[in-house]
This record gives structure tokens, C-alpha cells and sequence, in this order.
């Protein structure tokens, strides 16, 4: 017997599920699953939704070896290779974003890390968005350490990305240029230097749900409380190219569990929403309650002005979710 009504019951009451207990519901009628996830969304959220862009700052000849990107320089792929955006272009993009009434941007860069001298380059954008924008700036730079994230924070940045991508046993299925271990240092230096972190992975990459499981709950553990919920997009030329694709079904039952465990975040569709016959619409009411919206790194996604639209319809409102 699926006890949904009682593990919703305790976690409005302030209590947090464990891993069992989130094994026991996964496969709870998925209606009622969605359903409960999202009164307990409701609960702890109330109608705020966290709407997100982001600028494909540097893009392609990457060193790492994940088997999902289209930006790896180990497999050949049609995506495009540039250096990194000058700051015109940049502030230019975030300008467009907070005209359309976009709060949080995001600059994301190809690579392990960003060099020194990208650093001093990626701060003087920063600072030059800060300077004519009230946006949100964030960005995801790769295995940076505390002194240079900190250095980003004073340039003006509220919060960095970084994602676990998928559970500890996994990962070295995944990527074996770097380890779990390298993404959660980099995480907690993020949070040494005073910064916010958005942390999630991608479904669809051989994973079990407990690895899922296993995932949220070492997000939970770190305090990340922007979780990206992203869905392969099969890339031609990458090892995982022929995966199947996730169904709609799938990916509420995915954002459903993932509210259950981690009540207050922000459960944040991302990449491959595109792919999704209603674009996300039924996952939002399922449990999630953010989005990256307009273009992804390498593929297309959602208008800004039609997400705008859907999150009216469900009732939603846009604001900066930190919490």
C-alpha cells in the first residue's frame, strides 16, 4: 500500500522523508502521486515560480568526456565552437532577458574550468550587467575553487551551477575525466565563498530511480535548494546517442519524488523540456515549480513569452525564489 496521504502529512509537518520511504511511494498511481507532490508544492511554495535563461557563454572543444555533451571535444558533434563572448554581447543577451521580464540569467561556459584570465574576463561582464540591470546573475564556470568564487561573488553573481549530473554510482558510468567527488568540492567551495548553488543532473542516463534517489538526497544533504531536472536530449556523435528518450509520465513521476524529498526547492525543468509534448505543463503540476526557458545550450527550447503565458495559466508568478 502506497502511504502517500501519511508521508505527505509528515513532511508538511516539518519532517523529511528517507530513502526507503521515497523507494515505497515511487511507484505509487501516478496521479496520485503528482497530485500529492503538488499540494506539497503548494505548502511550501506557495505560487512563486523561479524562471531562468541562460547565455551559452563559451561553447565546445571541452576536455571532460561526458558522454551525454554535445560539447565534448572526444566525440565529433555538429555543435559550434567559439571562445568566450565578449562583454557586449553578454550584457546584451541580459538586457533582452530582463526586458521580457526574466529575473535570473545565467552565463554557462564549455570546459573543466575557466582559466585565470577568463575569470577577469567573465567578472568584467559581470559587473557591466550589474551596472545598467537589475537581473539576477549566475553562472556555471565548471571545478572552480573558493578564492575564484569568491572573486565572482564580488563581481556581482548571486549563485552558481554545478551539477552532480547523476548518483555517485553512476557517475563513472557517465564521465571518467572527472569524479563525483571533484563536483561536490567545487560545490562546497561555491558555498565556502558566500554563493547560492543550482545543482541537479540529467535523466535518462542509464540510471535506476535509486539512483535518482541517491542523488536528491546528497543534493539535500549539501543544502542545494535549485535542483535542474533535465531530460537527455540524445545527441548524434555522443555515446548516448541511440538512449531512449523519457516519456511525460516519467518525468512527473521524476519531479514528483524529487518534491517529496526535497520539499522547499526549486524543482527546475531544464534541458529537454523541448522534447515534452506539453512543453512541461503537467510536471508543473506535478512538483516543479522553476524552468530555464528560451534557448538551451546547444539545442532550442521554449519562447520566453510562451512560458510567460503557461506559468499564468497555472496560476503561477515569477519571482527569485532563494529560500
Amino acid at each position: 500500500m502506497f502511504k502517500l496521504k501519511e508521508t505527505k502529512n509528515k513532511i508538511l509537518s516539518g519532517a523529511l522523508i528517507d530513502k526507503d520511504e521515497a523507494l515505497e511511494i515511487c511507484e505509487a498511481p501516478l496521479a496520485e502521486l503528482c497530485a500529492t507532490a503538488n499540494e506539497i508544492r503548494q505548502h511550501f511554495c506557495g505560487s512563486a515560480f523561479d524562471i531562468c535563461t541562460i547565455i551559452n557563454g563559451k561553447s565546445g572543444k571541452c576536455s571532460e568526456n561526458c558522454k551525454y555533451c554535445a560539447q565534448s571535444s572526444f566525440y565529433r558533434t555538429a555543435v559550434e565552437e567559439y571562445p568566450l563572448l565578449d562583454t557586449d554581447k553578454i550584457v546584451e543577451q541580459a538586457v533582452y532577458n530582463e526586458e521580457r521580464g526574466v529575473l535570473r540569467y545565467s552565463i554557462v561556459t564549455s570546459g573543466r574550468r575557466l582559466s585565470p584570465g577568463e575569470v577577469d574576463q567573465v567578472c568584467n561582464s559581470i559587473r557591466a550587467i550589474r551596472e545598467i540591470c537589475n537581473i539576477a546573475v549566475c553562472g556555471s564556470f565548471g571545478l572552480l575553487d573558493e578564492a575564484q568564487f569568491a572573486r565572482l561573488k564580488a563581481a556581482g553573481i548571486s549563485r552558481v551551477h554545478n551539477n552532480l549530473e547523476t548518483s555517485r554510482r553512476n557517475f563513472s558510468n557517465v564521465c571518467t575525466t572527472h569524479t563525483y567527488d571533484d563536483k561536490i568540492a567545487a560545490i562546497r567551495a561555491a558555498q565556502r565563498a558566500g554563493l547560492n548553488v543550482c545543482s541537479g543532473g540529467i535523466m535518462g542516463l542509464g540510471e535506476s530511480m535509486e539512483d535518482r534517489i541517491d542523488m536528491a538526497l546528497d543534493l539535500r544533504e549539501l543544502g542545494v535548494r535549485s535542483i535542474p531536472v533535465n531530460m537527455l536530449n540524445p545527441i548524434p556523435g555522443t555515446p548516448y546517442e541511440n538512449n531512449k528518450r523519457l516519456t511525460n509520465e516519467e518525468m512527473c513521476r521524476i519531479v514528483a519524488l524529487f518534491r517529496f524529498l526535497i520539499p522547499n526547492a526549486s524543482i527546475r525543468l531544464a534541458g529537454g523540456r523541448g522534447l515534452l509534448a506539453d512543453k512541461g505543463r503537467q510536471c508543473f503540476l506535478s512538483g516543479a515549480n522553476a524552468a530555464i526557458s528560451g534557448d538551451m545550450l546547444t539545442t532550442e527550447g521554449i519562447t520566453i513569452e510562451q512560458d510567460m503565458q503557461m506559468l499564468d495559466e497555472l496560476g503561477y508568478k515569477a519571482v527569485l525564489w532563494d529560500a
